[in-house]
């Protein structure tokens, strides 16, 4: 449902007649209303259970695809809005369902590992799927069948909300909502290494969102013609590549430990977006540097993961955390308040340099490979600190 809606991304808004303004206030709209209402969100999910947060996420979907069929010059702003509360969804809810429904049938956690580096790996693949369903059912005559992808995307919204409604029973939370903003205050003020978790998250996210927005208009530089349509299921089957070397890594035979992999993945990755950003005009040396960058993320995602799952604890009689980053019952709100500053920095670069082209593409890149440094950073003081919690 996400790939479907993204795969012909700003053609299918210039078929419409939308102007280039236009889409950068829609996108800065969509962000917006993420930065606001996904968090909310993020914390809703916990109150209320992840089960309702999905259907959520499928209703919308229907929505904006019957919206498509139905209007012949169909709203962007509210698209978009739909669109970034839906990926907003998926960012935290379903990691969170995942391993509230893994604790509860009792699996290990290496299990669960497994499990972070499959999801990427399926993510990745089933995006690559979209890509192919979309075109084939486009076709060659795009005026007739541009909404198509729509009408698909909603069918699979429709078999997603049936599947989920009976398939999963309700798991909400007990607790009150003042119960939960005093335990997630309590989280966040006793333990720092919140924030240095929280602020990786960020700085990947506002990688990614950074490169996806300006992957396109960098290789076509210069008026050059490149099939976009061949090298975006590169990128993705490298992300793929790097999500399986995450049992390698982290917990085969090299047996590395997280917070080191990530730091590493965090300097590769940074220095890769860093040689982009000097814009390397030779098109083989930019897919190559992409690819790289998607080998690391599809490293890192997983890792962050397993990273939380593994800085778990419990909640005393006072609801203090101890030694905890991300407790179950607050994960998807937590998560959703790492997403603040990537969509605030989106959000920023879009009317600076979409808007009133203030700054370069070359300098927003370059300030998501500082956010990647930085996160390496993070996780070098994650290790520190952790060595003298466990001296105590």
């Amino acid at each position: 449902m996400e790939g479907l809606s993204l795969v012909f991304g700003e053609y299918e808004l210039a078929y419409y007649g939308v102007s280039r303004e236009q889409m950068v206030l829609s996108s800065c709209v969509g962000y917006a209303s993420a930065l606001i209402f996904g968090t909310l969100l993020g914390m809703l999910s916990d109150l209320i259970g992840q089960k309702k947060i999905c259907l959520t996420f499928c209703i919308l979907h229907i929505f904006v695809g019957i919206w498509k069929r139905l209007v012949s010059h169909p709203c962007v702003w509210l698209a978009s809005v739909c669109l970034s509360l839906t990926n907003s969804i998926y960012l935290f809810n379903f990691e969170t369902w995942m391993v509230i429904e893994h604790d509860k049938l009792g699996h290990s956690k290496d299990t669960l590992s497994d499990m972070f580096w499959l999801m990427t790996f399926f993510d990745s693949a089933s995006f690559i799927g979209s890509q192919m369903l979309a075109n084939w059912l486009v076709g060659n005559n795009v005026e007739q069948h541009l909404v198509s992808p729509s009408t698909a995307s909603v069918l699979l919204a429709v078999i997603s909300l049936i599947v989920v409604s009976r398939g999963w029973k309700d798991s909400s939370q007990t607790a009150a909502f003042k119960d939960y903003s005093r335990s997630l205050y309590l989280c966040l003020i006793d333990d720092k290494r919140t924030w240095l978790l929280g602020w990786a998250q960020a700085c990947v996210q506002f990688s990614i969102a950074v490169f996806w927005i300006l992957w396109a208009p960098t290789i076509v530089a210069d008026g050059r013609e490149v099939h976009l349509g061949l090298i975006f299921p590169c990128l993705l089957g490298a992300r793929m590549f790097g999500s399986t070397a995450f049992p390698w890594l982290v917990g085969g035979a090299f047996s590395v430990r997280t917070e080191d992999c990530l730091m590493y993945m965090f300097l590769i990755a940074g220095l890769l977006l860093s040689i982009v950003a000097y814009d390397y005009q030779e098109i083989g040396v930019l897919v190559a540097l992409f690819c790289l960058f998607h080998a690391c993320i599809g490293l890192i995602l997983p890792s962050l993961a397993r990273l939380r799952t593994l800085m778990e604890g419990t909640l005393d009689k006072s609801h203090a955390c101890i030694h905890r980053y991300v407790p179950n019952e607050m994960r998807g709100g937590m998560i959703g308040l790492s997403l603040v500053p990537a969509n605030a920095a989106i959000m920023l670069c879009l009317v600076q340099g979409g808007y009133y082209r203030s700054i370069e593409n070359s300098t927003i890149m370059a300030f998501a490979a500082l956010g990647l440094l930085s996160a390496a950073c993070c996780m070098h003081l994650l290790k520190q600190w952790g060595k003298q919690l466990h001296r105590k």
